[in-house]
């Protein structure tokens, strides 16, 4: 199907970009990648008399390391985040993960801004931006800063209001003992589960664990039990089973989809997935 009649725009400037959001309102929708928004137009369940494309805008498809934060811009495609260098040597998980979105036609296109703000409650890369607990700028009538903890509201609502652009995602430098596991829905490669982690060890010993959670809840969210249960310990196979049992007790409402998983089905995987990607950051 082909979508409803509409009024295309291309602004060279974030400031552009705001004043046409401003000026057409609820009638407006703005294009990043369009992995989510097109498909959505196709089948007459959005209708926006005015698209907003961003491609042209500069220095949003830019990643810069500043001190011990990388800043990534909302254009940014998945695919640049997987090969960037560096994403690899100042913030592997951020990389790892974008590997792990869709295929490579739909890394080639869609956008960290894009995906972020859709929301999508088994989207992978929430998982990464809730462990990392990243910063998110948004520009408005007013800029302001958001972060991911935050930032994911409900399934498919985000923190941004009418009006506003995520414009830069701040992330901060981490050592290498990162990874990011899931299990994809086979037919469309969303995660049933999706974990993302980030250890800063000292020898077998764990100083600090950052674990996010996809797939499982109706957002992303921080396995903060985990983390406290790992802190401190000598890890191994038997001690991260161990840990990864508290994950429970973060999971809150769980989403029950009988076709794809049922609520009991997904808390076990939660379970089983902290395991293995704890293991897969120790490089075990």
């Amino acid at each position: 199907m082909f979508p409803s009649a509409f009024e295309y725009h291309a602004p060279t400037s974030v400031k552009e970009a705001v004043g046409l959001l401003g000026q057409y309102g609820d009638d407006a929708k703005v294009l990043s990648g369009g992995m989510s928004l097109i498909p959505l137009m196709k089948l007459r369940l959005a209708n926006p008399g005015h698209v907003i494309d961003l491609r042209k805008v500069g220095g949003l498809d830019e990643i810069k390391a500043s001190g011990n934060t990388v800043n990534i811009g909302g254009c940014v495609t998945h695919a640049a985040l997987a090969t960037s260098g560096v994403l690899r040597k100042s913030c592997p998980l951020v990389a790892q993960t974008a590997v792990a979105i869709g295929d490579q036609q739909v890394r080639n296109r869609g956008t960290i801004g894009g995906s972020l703000v859709h929301a999508d409650p088994s989207a992978d890369l929430p998982a990464a931006m809730v462990a990392l607990d990243a910063q998110l700028t948004l520009a408005g009538a007013k800029e302001r800063t958001v972060s991911a903890r935050d930032f994911f509201v409900d399934a498919l609502t985000s923190a941004i209001e009418p009006g506003e652009l995520l414009v830069n995602i701040a992330v901060p430098a981490t050592g290498s003992h990162t990874a990011y596991l899931k299990l994809p829905n086979q037919a469309s490669g969303f995660a049933m589960v999706g974990v993302a982690v980030a250890l800063e060890l000292d020898g077998a010993k764990c100083k600090s664990a950052r674990i996010g959670v996809t797939g499982v809840g109706y957002t992303a969210f921080r396995a903060a039990s985990v983390e406290a249960a790992l802190a401190g310990k000598t890890l191994n196979k038997s001690t991260v089973e161990e840990a990864a049992e508290a994950v429970a007790g973060d999971i809150g409402d769980v989403m029950e989809d009988p076709l794809n998983g049922s609520a009991a089905y997904r808390q076990n995987l939660a379970r089983v997935y902290v395991t293995r990607a704890v293991l897969a950051a120790m490089g075990t």
